[in-house]
């Protein structure tokens, strides 16, 4: 990985809202609306909508990084054009649907994804952050839920934030609308990782290479069946993860794993 993958140039207007890169079972998507501190429009949403339901079926995909250019991460919604579109209740509720079923898609990839956080991290691009399974931030980010500095509770973000952070952190968040630095974040449990700037892509590899080194089908069974009992009454989440148990020492990665522990020896994954 290069020591800087943010171009502080913005994008020409015609540039496609997300890129995506490929190597060796890793997806860089980054959001390409640096000039717009990459707000959540709805032709960003769709764009990162399509991208992720391309690496959904990728099966050479093992990683994603989630990146942005420009200044900052995601400044969340587009206001200007939330604004445009004043007194339309089914545009703006097509808006928060697509905003939720993206939110929920990168829960549902069987890929793990790690957020790439420099600059601002706010409203929906605060939810953003809170929505993939790890999280990195240089030093000099900040993460708030602002809404109600405009009169717009955060009300979505705070469903992904909410599952993050303790429940009285992310109401301070939600009522004073104030901005946390990247240190509050960590201790709150936003993020996993705070990291220099400059070692900030340092700080992503570490991760990406540890999920490398892993079976893929372990990965990916992992990944789902913590989402789906995460959310249950306990007796439930025992009975849920114990059936996913019960799958996952079946797969033929799980008997080599073991062996590999027992001899002594690197495991030789095989399962996808």
């Amino acid at each position: 990985m290069s020591a800087n993958r943010t171009p502080a140039a913005a994008p020409a207007s015609d540039a496609p809202y997300v890129l995506k890169e490929s190597q060796n079972g890793v997806v860089h998507l980054t959001l390409n609306r640096g000039d717009r501190f990459n707000a959540l429009s709805s032709a960003m949403l769709g764009a990162l909508q399509a991208r992720v339901d391309e690496v959904a079926a990728d099966p050479d995909a093992r990683v994603v990084v989630l990146a942005a250019q420009g200044r900052g991460f995601c400044a969340g919604h587009d206001l200007k054009e939330m604004r445009a579109h004043a007194g339309d209740a089914a545009w703006q509720g097509r808006l928060f649907e697509d905003c939720s079923r993206l939110m929920l898609a990168l829960t549902r990839l069987p890929q793990p994804v790690i957020a790439r956080v420099h600059g601002i991290a706010t409203a929906a691009g605060c939810q953003l952050v809170s929505m993939c399974d790890l999280a990195v931030a240089s030093d000099n980010a900040t993460f708030a839920l602002p809404g109600v500095n405009v009169g717009v509770f955060c009300t979505t973000p705070a469903v992904g934030v909410g599952r993050n952070v303790a429940r009285k952190r992310v109401m301070e968040m939600l009522l004073t609308g104030k901005p946390i630095d990247a240190a509050t974040a960590l201790a709150w449990g936003l993020v996993n990782r705070i990291v220099p700037s400059e070692k900030l892509d340092a700080g992503v590899a570490e991760f990406v290479d540890a999920i490398l080194a892993r079976s893929p089908a372990v990965i990916s069974g992992g990944k789902r069946a913590f989402y789906d009992q995460i959310d249950r009454p306990l007796a439930d989440a025992y009975d849920t993860a114990g059936d996913a148990m019960t799958r996952g020492v079946l797969l033929e990665d799980a008997g080599e794993g073991i062996d590999a522990f027992l001899q002594k020896r690197e495991a030789r994954w095989r399962g996808r």
